[in-house]
């Protein structure tokens, strides 16, 4: 008799620019790859900066709404989701994004296995104090989390899938009956990776950095960086690829620090690791980071990596072999780290090549490979 092929569902609230979601394509690809797998990617909303070529996947749309309130009836439209659920028949559903996770949940089934992946550490999972009386939005978070937990117990089992150290103990904290799995997310390495001899590219540094232009990515921080090398002398270019609701201001600090001639905005770009083959030095900025994938794409493509300590991103860093991480935004220690890598031609080399070496360890098909045991234990 034939062996049933294990079938399962990925869920992501939108195809958005964004990690979680290039990831649960990634999975999805990788995982049909595999003889005794089917696998399926769903999303609920459609998004401006829609960007993924989706055709060659076994993908549906599934429009959804749903609304949680503390006072009103909850209300959620889903039928072509359920048409999903009856027709593929699911044995694990894996949820990425919070609201993905909110519909899914919806309709329990305890024939159905759900992995909840934990891209950050999702606030809605905090635990009550005496803070939450005096919040509407954390009471609300706190309406929606056991809201939640009155669901997981009608399904066939609840787990979870940190991307790192840091979110691990908090999921542990946070929904401490059920277990929580290690593993860190992963990327497509072969389209990133380009044979480098371990040297930079010119007589010229060029820096890196990608990321949204919000707050917590802190891009501002590197601006002020830029002022110090030009002080110094530094024959330097800092690439900024990615937009968003920071752009103008730091479009405008960049200008009122004459620096025009250093500094160049490239907005969003789909084709990231030809950029990034063509730079010397990634930095990192952002003050919170759940892992930091872009770390990993640039250390594939042969580039030392200089960030901020942002918690999650301290299992990508191997202090002085793959990179560094400062543990205190200090503009000039960064700095000073950025030229003496540069300036350390040896040093150089053996980062880069070893960064490479480092980011192979979280390609795709490895990271399947580890999935399916999660699946399966």
């Amino acid at each position: 008799m034939k062996k049933e092929k294990l079938r399962v569902l990925h869920a992501v609230y939108c195809l958005g620019r964004g990690g979680a979601e290039k990831l649960a394509i990634d999975i999805t690809r990788e995982l049909n790859k595999r003889a005794d797998v089917e696998a399926m990617l769903i999303s609920f909303d459609k998004t401006v900066d829609y960007e993924y070529d989706v055709s060659d996947m076994n993908y549906r749309f599934c429009p959804a709404k749903i609304r949680l309130s503390l006072y009103k009836k909850n209300k959620i439209s889903a039928e072509n989701y359920l048409d999903v659920i009856n027709n593929f028949k699911p044995h694990i559903i894996h949820t990425h994004r919070y609201l993905s996770e909110i519909i899914t949940r919806y309709y329990p089934s305890r024939e159905i296995t759900y992995f909840t992946h934990c891209h950050d550490n999702m606030i809605q999972f905090e635990n009550f104090s005496w803070k939450t009386l005096f919040s509407k939005r954390k009471l609300t978070n706190f309406y929606e989390k056991n809201y939640l937990f009155r669901l997981y117990k009608k399904s066939g089992g609840t787990r979870f899938i940190a991307i790192s150290n840091d979110t691990k103990k908090y999921f542990e904290k946070t929904a401490p009956r059920y277990p929580v799995s290690l593993l860190h997310n992963a990327i497509d390495y072969k389209r990133f990776y380009k044979k480098r001899d371990g040297a930079g590219q010119g007589v010229k540094l060029r820096l890196v950095n990608v990321g949204n232009f919000v707050e917590k990515k802190n891009q501002k921080f590197l601006l002020d960086i830029a002022k110090i090398l030009k002080d110094k002398n530094i024959d330097f270019e800092l690439h900024l690829l990615g937009d968003g609701d920071d752009r103008q201001a730091l479009e405008e600090k960049t200008n009122s620090m004459h620096l025009y001639d250093q500094i160049f905005f490239h907005g969003s770009v789909t084709n990231v690791e030809e950029f990034l083959w063509t730079y010397d030095i990634y930095v990192h900025s952002a003050t919170y980071e759940p892992l930091g994938l872009v770390l990993l794409e640039a250390m594939a493509a042969g580039l030392p990596v200089i960030t901020l300590d942002g918690r999650g991103n301290r299992d990508l860093i191997e202090q002085g072999k793959n990179g560094y991480m400062l543990f205190e935004p200090n503009t000039e220690a960064f700095a000073g780290k950025i030229i003496e890598l540069w300036n350390d031609k040896t040093k150089y080399r053996e980062i880069s090549l070893y960064a490479q070496e480092f980011a192979a360890k979280f390609d795709i098909k490895e990271y399947v490979d580890a999935l399916l045991k999660i699946y399966s234990a």
